[in-house]
């Protein structure tokens, strides 16, 4: 049984106008009463072959044989198609096209076997997992570069800057859906939580910051090659201000902006172009920076290679991370100006294809930036060497490796002693 207007107000947690049965019961007493005015003012006429009718989602008024009405999609499915009737000696026809073709209330679908809901939580799942990947491999590359003494460098310090932007990004994503998805309330209405727009702008706040910490590893690298001195404390807190502090203004002009403007949803959508391009331009403007730095960095590193100004070994540290952060900005930007400028209804295969290279960024920045990292790796072979060594010589058995002592004359005594099954039993003396 239909509840009334008023008690459903009261019954319903949901907000009314994110309510589809409060808004058909709407539609369902506006369509009755328009019909009685005009039955009543109708009255003494011939009466119409089609009566006029409510068949739970459009109000049909009368109608003569033979002729065709068209009615919009109910209110609640929010698109703009168009539902048909003909008017037949035999009564109304069925409506055509059916509601789900002519409302796009199911999508065309690539996969027949799936139905949509199906397709996003698999989507969800999907991304879910990339993210989950990237954070995982982002926090173990953060904390190896933070507990390792001989890691902490600038160089360090600006990738664990990266790191904690991808680490943000994914956080935000699993508090955006985690607010989006915990109710069906909202599905069919544009009446969105705040939470859900905040957690939407932290998500677009930590992209940007990507791109922007992304500049800074390639400023750090142009300043190591083409400046002689160079200071790098005094670099690392401008990086960590603009790196951290010039998103944060670009997200305030973008929310100010969806909020005047297209305060609609949960702010992912695109109807106004002009808005999205606070963000684009911006990114852009750090690829394309990005890239004239590496194309300098290379210049400078072939001409110090022909003129024998720099060591082999330095040569080569310079060109690995070169290497890494011209493959991260080429990777990203293709992929930022691939996906930025497509049409924001495009088919659902190159959605997956999206959201899957957009989780897993950040497993590829811990790949290039520290799991690869021979620093790292030569670090984490010396550390698991020590504690194997450790756990071949317990403590209380353990023998002095060396000693040394000074005389007061000119000699210097050195002890080796190596350590038997049980006692230290050999020892090698040198005298200077």
């Amino acid at each position: 049984m239909r509840c009334s207007l008023k008690s459903c107000l009261k019954v319903k947690a949901i907000p009314p106008e994110c309510d589809p049965d409060y808004i058909l019961l709407q539609d369902e007493e506006s369509c009755f009463k328009d019909l009685f005015k005009i039955n009543i003012s109708q009255a003494d006429s011939q009466q119409p072959e089609c009566r006029g009718l409510w068949d739970h989602l459009n109000c049909w008024p009368h109608a003569d044989v033979g002729e065709t009405v068209s009615q919009p999609c109910p209110r609640f499915l929010r698109t703009t198609g168009r539902v048909y009737r003909n008017c037949t000696e035999h009564g109304w026809t069925e409506p055509f096209p059916p509601h789900e073709i002519a409302c796009e209330y199911v999508s065309p679908f690539p996969f027949p076997s799936l139905s949509l809901s199906l397709y996003f939580l698999y989507v969800q799942v999907m991304y879910s997992v990339g993210y989950a990947i990237s954070t995982a491999s982002l926090t173990i590359a953060t904390a190896t570069l933070c507990l390792f003494r001989r890691l902490h460098c600038t160089r360090n310090y600006v990738h664990i800057q990266l790191f904690l932007s991808f680490i943000l990004r994914a956080t935000f994503i699993f508090i955006r859906d985690a607010v989006l998805f915990s109710s069906d309330d909202h599905f069919h209405c544009d009446s969105y939580p705040v939470s859900c727009k905040i957690a939407t702008s932290f998500s677009n706040y930590c992209i940007m910051a990507n791109y922007s910490w992304l500049l800074a590893e390639g400023h750090y690298l142009y300043s190591l090659v083409s400046v002689s001195l160079f200071s790098q404390k005094r670099h690392l807190r401008w990086y960590i201000v603009l790196g951290w502090g010039s998103p944060m203004v670009i997200i305030v002009a973008w929310s100010l902006a969806k909020y005047t403007q297209e305060n609609e949803g949960c702010w992912e959508r695109r109807g106004h172009e002009g808005i999205w391009w606070i963000l684009r331009v911006p990114v852009l403007l750090f690829i394309v920076v990005n890239l004239l730095f590496f194309l300098s960095i290379i210049r400078i590193l072939v001409a110090k290679l022909r003129t024998q100004e720099m060591h082999r070994n330095e040569l080569n540290q310079y060109r690995r991370l070169a290497k890494s952060t011209v493959l991260l900005v080429s990777l990203f930007g293709l992929h930022y100006v691939l996906f930025a400028f497509l049409p924001h209804k495009v088919s659902e295969i190159w959605n997956f294809i999206e959201l899957a290279f957009a989780s897993t960024q950040g497993f590829v920045v811990a790949i290039l930036y520290c799991f690869l990292n021979g620093e790292v790796q030569y670090e984490v072979r010396r550390r698991w060497r020590r504690w194997r060594l450790k756990q071949h010589l317990p403590g209380e058995a353990r023998c002095q490796h060396g000693s040394m002592s000074q005389s007061v004359g000119a000699h210097t005594q050195v002890s080796f002693l190596t350590r038997g099954p049980s006692t230290c039993h050999s020892s090698l003396k040198i005298t200077l």
